[in-house]
């Protein structure tokens, strides 16, 4: 077949694709870009609510989950970190502002703004996009890569020769942008064993009635994950009652936790509605407002502190009617009420899974990539970058990072070690 057409080819033109195409067609490297569909960029314009979370402030290992190596993390997150990011965005037009939360966004609040910068740097450093290709197989042929696939809309077969293969296909989170599983599939073909997925950061369902009827109240909160009866995580921040159970931040970042937990082990989930205090000082505040507000209602107490309504439904969990004074309180009562305020247990029973899922846990285990290249131990000239990777952060722009950073990383070393046309 002579030398290879391409010296990179790039299965996958997302957040981690794109960035990796970019960065070796900007080192010389003669780079495609394939997607299968048609319009690319699905997540990076569905991200944050559209308003494409970039990164954040402060990036650290800490951020991140895997059943990998920690400094394997740490090293892709220091060769293209959170700075970097920021002055590579605006070096692309896109200027960024930085909000309280530390969330870097878009200064136009829309991931369209961030996903035409990335196109159009791509053009101009000589990225060849093609689209509607659905890649379903890469082999290694005579020291290159053959990366084969259909016509999304004819189905008619093609391949494409390369001397580097990068797989940026993402993981199976919000299938309708396309991300099936493709890529742990090719992963597979080629020797690589797979760390068992599941969704991350995707809403909770709950069978609790009670909280059901809460939807659209949101304060902040702490979660725990409590396994065997011993407290393993606690997650902290903004909370959203749903029609169907929890979201916000704390219960997507929980939710990966609680769904990683084997069921058999019993993971259980519990609520403290009031984070910023502790139990002891709410008894204490309990006993005063007993002595000093006798007639007082308790209703009237809880909704001087959280919305009404959930204070009407902490209420009725605690056996004590909205009604109820506090010269009426028993004991019994009283304890109940600091239990469903400071351990509130969430009765999770499962969550929206991939379909709403903002990323994949599980995936390339870290073992089988070289951390510096990103390119695999087990098959020379393929690399992985972002989701397809077992590798996943909570959420606030630090799965963008990722990309961006995995991108960086098996781009330059993708076009350092290129095979080139004659």
């Amino acid at each position: 077949m002579g030398e290879p057409a391409y010296d990179v080819a790039v299965v996958g033109a997302g957040a981690a694709g794109l960035m990796t195409a970019i960065t070796a067609a900007r080192a010389g490297a003669r780079t495609l870009l394939i997607d299968r569909r048609q319009r690319i960029g699905a997540k990076i314009l569905i991200s944050g609510g559209t308003r494409c979370n970039l990164t954040n402030r402060t990036v650290s290992v800490a951020d991140y989950q895997s059943s990998g190596s920690r400094a394997f993390i740490k090293h892709v997150l220091s060769a293209f970190n959170e700075q970097q990011a920021v002055s590579f965005f605006k070096s692309l037009g896109v200027p960024v502002v930085l909000e309280p939360s530390g969330k870097y966004f878009p200064s136009t609040h829309s991931g369209r703004t961030v996903l035409e910068a990335l196109l159009r740097a791509a053009e101009e450093a000589g990225v060849e996009l093609v689209t509607g290709v659905v890649v379903d197989a890469v082999r290694g042929m005579d020291g290159a890569f053959v990366v084969e696939g259909k016509d999304d809309v004819t189905g008619e077969r093609g391949a494409f020769r390369a001397g580097r293969v990068a797989l940026a296909t993402g993981g199976l989170s919000y299938p309708q942008t396309g991300s099936d599983g493709t890529g742990y599939r090719i992963a597979a073909a080629l020797g690589h064993t797979l760390v068992e997925t599941t969704p991350s950061l995707t809403p909770l369902v709950t069978s609790d009635a009670g909280f059901r009827s809460l939807s659209g109240i949101a304060l902040p909160v702490a979660m725990t994950l409590w396994v065997g009866g011993r407290q393993t995580t606690t997650v902290s921040g903004s909370f959203l009652f749903t029609h169907v159970g929890f979201s916000g931040p704390a219960a997507l970042d929980i939710s990966r936790h609680w769904l990683r937990t084997p069921k058999s082990q019993h993971p259980e989930l519990t609520a403290s509605f009031l984070p910023e205090q502790a139990p002891e000082g709410a008894r204490e505040m309990m006993a005063a407002a007993r002595a000093e507000y006798s007639q007082r209602t308790v209703k009237r107490w809880l909704a001087e502190r959280l919305p009404e309504r959930l204070a009407e439904v902490l209420l009725d969990k605690a056996s004590a009617p909205s009604s109820t004074v506090w010269a009426q309180v028993t004991a019994a009562q009283r304890e109940a009420l600091v239990r469903w305020l400071f351990f509130a247990p969430l009765s999770v029973t499962g969550s929206l899974g991939y379909a709403k899922a903002e990323v994949t846990a599980g995936g390339v285990p870290l073992a089988e990539v070289h951390h510096r290249t990103m390119e695999s131990r087990l098959v020379p000239g393929l690399y992985f970058v972002g989701e397809i990777l077992d590798v996943d952060g909570r959420i606030g722009g630090f799965n963008f990072q990722w990309a961006w950073s995995t991108g960086v990383v098996a781009g330059r070393a993708m076009a350092a070690q290129r095979l080139r046309v004659t």
